[in-house]
């Protein structure tokens, strides 16, 4: 059974100063770039007061903290275990008979703490921060939605080219033809409508123009049939609801939000974006694992005889940070095309790390 001892506590404490201080360093070189730049700027050309731009630099403490926690329990315990190697401690706690594993305790026990923050960090507090900044993917202004009969063939498919959360205009509506070809799929009628208007229970749309389509792919006639209803009944505020949280960035989701969206999006048939949201969904929960990983691998690397390069350890540490938040995009592009499953996509990176430290541990001869 685990018992708090003297030694406990010192490396605790030890390995919790060396993580705070990694965490401010580490927060202070991301914010100050880019973003402190930017608030800066907005004060001059924007004429926002001080108070509002100390609020635009807090909101920014949560989504750095996000990736902060992981990468400041790596250096706090990579420093924290050089340091105990470098004044002999290390030797002299094994030298009584404890094993590196136990020594390593309580550097885990901090990171299973950071695993706790940075779980609720990424579920509730990056998306407070994010809406409160009104972020959205304000480049993603067009949404495409296909309709499918019993046989899973297309029988409707609305696009709207001009969307923003606000307003919906310029939608066209495709009536796909009964008659299916092996190489094409032919229009009966296109709808063409300036503007829409989302109800409870449908979607009007406003001005529309009628184009009726021949066998042979050529309209032969033009109407304007002013109104048009489409999305009759739950499906109205469903689509809607789709449509409206596909101009938001996953971070801007909580944890319950998101598996509601991903429902929407399984239920009608967004593949790509299912997958995609799935893979960031699934991240949600492994990435925090990374605190308690990070601890283990900081020990390890920073363990070293006496007389031995302190840059090592903190190099490769560099690296494998580096590594890890570059390759992400990586496997999310791998699980939005089909490539990997979301599953395997978001828990990849975890493996690799279990097996970094395992080849260095073996290395190293711990």
């Amino acid at each position: 059974m685990f018992h708090i001892k003297i030694f406990d506590k010192y490396i605790f404490k030890q390995v919790f100063m060396a993580t705070l201080v990694c965490l401010v360093l580490f927060v202070i070189v991301w914010i100050a770039p880019e973003i402190l730049v930017k608030t800066i700027k907005k004060i001059f050309i924007l004429h926002i007061t001080v108070k509002e731009a100390l609020m635009l630099l807090v909101m920014q403490l949560p989504k750095v903290l996000g990736k902060a926690f992981p990468v400041g329990i790596l250096l706090g315990s990579i420093f924290t275990f050089d340091k105990l190697s470098k004044d002999s401690e290390l030797s002299i706690l094994r030298g009584i008979g404890l094993s590196f594993s136990r020594i390593m305790l309580p550097s885990v026990l901090l990171g299973i703490v950071l695993t706790g923050l940075c779980f609720y960090t990424t579920d509730q507090l990056i998306p407070a921060a994010s809406k409160a900044e009104h972020e959205e993917k304000h480049y993603a202004s067009q949404f495409v939605y296909i309709q499918k009969d019993e046989n899973d063939m297309p029988k409707t498919g609305i696009i709207i080219s001009n969307f923003q959360p606000s307003y919906l205009k310029d939608i066209i509506v495709i009536d796909f033809a009964k008659a299916k070809y092996d190489d094409a799929v032919t229009f009966e009628n296109l709808y063409f409508a300036q503007w829409a208007n989302v109800q409870d229970k449908s979607w009007v749309l406003h001005g529309v123009k009628k184009y009726e389509i021949s066998e042979g792919g050529v309209y032969k006639d033009i109407d304007n049939i002013g109104d048009l209803e489409i999305f009759k009944g739950d499906i109205s505020k469903e689509i809607y609801s789709v449509m409206k949280d596909s101009t938001k960035r996953d971070r801007t989701f909580t944890n319950k939000e998101m598996f509601h969206y991903l429902k929407m999006l399984k239920k009608y048939e967004f593949t790509d974006e299912y997958r995609f949201m799935l893979s960031k969904f699934y991240q949600r929960f492994f990435h925090p694992l990374t605190c308690v990983l990070f601890a283990i691998l900081g020990c390890i690397l920073g363990f070293s005889p006496p007389r031995s390069q302190r840059l090592i350890g903190f190099t490769v540490a560099v690296g494998i940070v580096f590594a890890y938040y570059i390759t992400l995009p990586f496997f999310d592009l791998l699980a939005q095309k089909g490539i990997l499953s979301p599953f395997w996509a978001a828990f990849v990176p975890i493996l690799m790390f279990i097996g970094a430290i395992v080849f260095i541990k073996k290395y190293k001869d711990i």
